[in-house]
């Protein structure tokens, strides 16, 4: 008996000291030293940390609207609004026992994204929210993310994204026409233009890039919107081991979700390897790789991972930039006349986008650029820190994990002045005066692959629907702008549309 005491005291005494270790005794090290620097910030609780208070006011901000302005940041990120003010731009707070130092200065966030990019890598998804990227470039490090990035970064070239342009104007001109239709004959009817640009976006990716109709994905998308919201839940939470193998109906239903997409995605590359018709799209070029090398190439697998990362990232990113663009401007009706205006100027009367004149197209794209600074797709950057580093005046100590406010650096007075929370955009009319004070597809090395494909897809869109449609603010809308995996109108983005005359 004594011995049986004996071999469990040992483990189990191990596991103790650990838990006293890494709950206790390193996070106490860890705000030490970094507040003999002179960085505060909220106390840290056991276990848990800050995450609680954190969700509690994310939903507490989330339960109620906010007048239609571009001073959204009390509403998406309140944690940080709150704590900014009380201990300054650069503070540290604790998600579970892991720090998270967080700072608003450009000259820091470049000093850590392009000059200490070798030292810093992407912070880790719980295995639970693993599951929507899979092992994709997104969750990637070291040879295998290098590997990947440079498939995917021959994948989305301009020129290869070029040559999507006609079927991104063709996936539109239906989806325009099935506005139409839909609207029984009338000159002026609404919609969720939130609703129906996700299902733009989603036919677009499956045709120009999977080479399949939005038919053949539907599930997919389906799918992923699905593990999405239980995926989400998983990334609010601090995690405890060992909670994905536990028989919950949640887990249960994640592993079923996970291998019907794994099982439809595969099923695509089969059926598209059997035609050779599809030799531009992506899904082809992330097969046959870089190179003839095998080391140069993925495995099915790793596709299968990559895919899910494009299917999701690339219709959310997209389609939510255009309900931001839509929605100012149905607010802003003199820059809507303005980019009706270019486009009718670049486009003629009766010719459509094309990958020559896209270039042209100069309002519509500052009015992408100026929408992405108000309502960033991602409206913050977690990176973590692989060895200790020096960031400015601070000694940062490895495994410290960073927050990258992108969204409270765009709309920072002292960066873009007293207006900073206007719409005007005029300001990217010139050229940046600091690379970190405007990233909204990422900074350094890992910054976003899909950007050409985005923005290319972005303007057509948008030139496409102000070609046709004039913009109003319904009366059914209601300002709610919220940050799911990215910034999205919690409610919809309900919008007036009415034919124009372009005789």
């Amino acid at each position: 008996m004594q011995n049986l005491v004996a071999v469990l005291f040992l483990p189990v005494s191990i596991y103790l000291v650990k838990l006293i270790y890494s709950v206790i005794w390193l996070p106490w090290k860890i705000g030490t030293h970094l507040k003999k620097q002179g960085i505060e910030g909220p106390p840290y609780r056991l276990i848990y940390g800050n995450s609680e208070e954190i969700h509690q006011l994310i939903k507490d901000a989330a339960s109620k609207s906010i007048p239609f302005s571009h001073d959204i940041l009390n509403r998406v990120s309140p944690h940080y609004y709150k704590w900014s003010a009380m201990y300054g731009k650069t503070f540290l707070f604790w998600f579970g026992s892991k720090p998270r130092l967080i700072f608003a200065d450009p000259d820091m966030i470049k000093e850590l994204m392009v000059n200490n990019s070798g030292s810093v890598i992407k912070d880790a998804f719980n295995p639970l929210s693993k599951l929507l990227f899979g092992q994709g470039l997104v969750g990637l490090e070291g040879d295998k993310w290098s590997v990947h990035r440079k498939i995917t970064n021959q994948a989305f070239t301009m020129e290869r994204v070029k040559a999507w342009v006609p079927e991104i104007v063709a996936s539109v001109v239906n989806e325009l026409n099935k506005w139409e239709a839909e609207s029984g004959g009338r000159d002026e009817f609404e919609i969720d233009a939130h609703k129906a640009l996700h299902n733009l976006s989603a036919d677009i990716i499956s045709r120009t890039a999977f080479g399949s109709s939005f038919e053949e994905g539907k599930r997919i998308f389906e799918l992923q919107d699905q593990q999405a919201v239980l995926t989400l839940q998983a990334k609010r939470s601090v995690y405890l081991p060992g909670l994905r193998f536990l028989p919950t109906s949640e887990n249960r239903k994640l592993q079923k979700i996970e291998k019907e997409i794994r099982d439809s995605v595969r099923t695509l590359i089969e059926t598209n390897s059997k035609n050779r018709e599809n030799s531009k799209n992506l899904l082809t070029l992330l097969t046959h790789g870089s190179s003839d090398r095998e080391q140069d190439r993925l495995s099915v697998e790793e596709v299968i991972d990559e895919c899910k990362t494009f299917y999701f990232a690339g219709k959310e990113t997209t389609a939510n930039l255009l309900s931001w663009a839509l929605l100012l401007l149905a607010k802003h009706p003199d820059w809507q006349n303005r980019a009706r205006e270019e486009v009718f100027c670049v486009c003629k009367i009766n010719e459509l986008p094309n990958s020559e004149n896209l270039t042209e197209l100069k309002t519509v794209t500052m009015i992408l650029q100026e929408t992405m600074r108000l309502y960033p797709p991602v409206v913050m950057l977690i990176r973590q820190t692989a060895k200790n580093i020096k960031l400015g005046r601070l000694d940062i100590p490895a495994n410290t994990e960073f927050n990258l406010p992108i969204l409270a650096v765009h709309h920072d007075t002292e960066i873009w002045g007293d207006d900073a929370n206007e719409f005007n955009p005029l300001r990217f009319s010139e050229p940046r005066k600091h690379l970190a004070a405007y990233f909204p597809f990422g900074l350094g090395p890992r910054f976003c692959v899909g950007q050409n494909l985005a923005m290319v897809e972005a303007k057509i869109i948008l030139a496409m629907i102000i070609r046709r449609f004039s913009l109003a603010i319904s009366p059914s809308y209601v300002h709610t702008p919220i940050m799911a995996w990215t910034l999205e109108p919690q409610y919809g983005a309900q919008i007036i549309l009415r034919r124009v005359n372009s005789s």
